[in-house]
């Protein structure tokens, strides 16, 4: 979550009463966390929500699919957050210029340093996530896949190395030994594709929460796992944390199951999801506005993962 969009007191009172039941705004504040959507968190006289307006990364003509998987998802018991509707049944708003939506506010906490129980549960709620989608007919391909890497590295150019010296020839490196072992033959479904730690919303150690699934796309499922992986497995600046990788697909694998050929797969699936972050953060960092309300995550914790992977070859044995 982040802020590029500033939203009036004024244009957010006039927002809110196109609701039933939503009651009257109280305050709303911006949420800086995050890089793709302006976020606000709204408290209003009888509930609080989450206003997101959808950024240039953010397709609009993808928001119904977002919005149809979302409500899949909730139909099938997932702890997901559902836009609201508004009284002409209109979920998809325009406010300050941007595609909006209103979304009921989900209890619990993302977490900074998981334990490996509570990745235990967040890897579980993955798997249970992969067995409710088998029926969704939504599809929209991954904008962010393998074959969108080597472009977004060439966007970047040379402007990576004043981020770290020779780190335009290091991921370049990475990312041909990646695409020419990348599988072509696992199964696919609808996938998260960002369930970082922080998209994740838990009480203790249970799942309170999936957010954020302005990503989900249809690609290989065991992709979602590696993802998972590295965001859960290393703490913030790429240091691992003893036990939690091992608990994330251990509890994958008790709640929907991970076949002999994806656990083989996922060395090189996690190095590609390496390269994939280490890239968008790289883009990020070299092309954030100043003024934008949003904090800004270090590409190089993802390199430091990917030296990981590659010296840990056993990681998903």
């Amino acid at each position: 979550m982040a802020v590029y969009t500033q939203v009036s007191a004024e244009s957010l009172d006039a927002f809110l009463r196109r609701y039933d039941d939503v009651g009257d705004l109280v305050s709303a504040k911006g949420i800086a966390e995050g890089v793709e959507n302006s976020n606000y968190l709204v408290d209003t006289t009888t509930s609080r929500f989450i206003l997101t307006l959808y950024e240039k990364r953010v397709d609009a003509g993808d928001l119904p699919f977002f919005l149809a998987l979302l409500d899949h998802l909730a139909a099938r018991g997932l702890p997901v957050p559902p836009a609201l509707a508004d009284r002409e049944g209109v979920a998809i708003q325009t406010l300050e210029g941007r595609p909006a939506c209103l979304i009921r506010f989900l209890t619990g906490i993302s977490l900074s340093r998981p334990t490996p129980q509570q990745a235990v549960t967040a890897g579980a709620a993955l798997g249970r996530m992969h067995g409710a989608v088998a029926d969704f007919a939504g599809q929209r391909p991954n904008t962010l896949g393998v074959a969108d890497w080597r472009p977004l590295l060439d966007r970047c150019g040379r402007d990576l190395d004043g981020i770290a010296p020779g780190l335009y020839g290091r991921i370049g490196t990475a990312l041909a030994a990646v695409e020419a072992a990348w599988p072509r033959d696992l199964a696919t479904s609808v996938i998260h594709a960002d369930l970082f730690p922080d998209n994740v919303l838990m009480l203790g150690d249970q799942v309170t929460g999936l957010i954020d699934f302005y990503f989900a796309c249809n690609d290989i499922r065991a992709y979602d796992i590696a993802v998972m992986h590295t965001s859960w497995a290393f703490d913030s600046i790429g240091a691992p944390l003893d036990g939690v990788g091992s608990a994330v697909l251990a509890g994958y694998d008790a709640a929907f199951g991970l076949s002999a050929e994806e656990r083989a797969a996922l060395p090189v699936l996690a190095k590609g999801a390496c390269i994939r972050f280490l890239l968008t953060r790289a883009w990020d960092w070299l092309n954030t506005p100043a003024d934008a309300l949003v904090t800004r995550k270090d590409p190089l914790a993802y390199l430091r993962r990917l030296d990981w992977y590659d010296a840990h070859p056993e990681a998903f044995a």
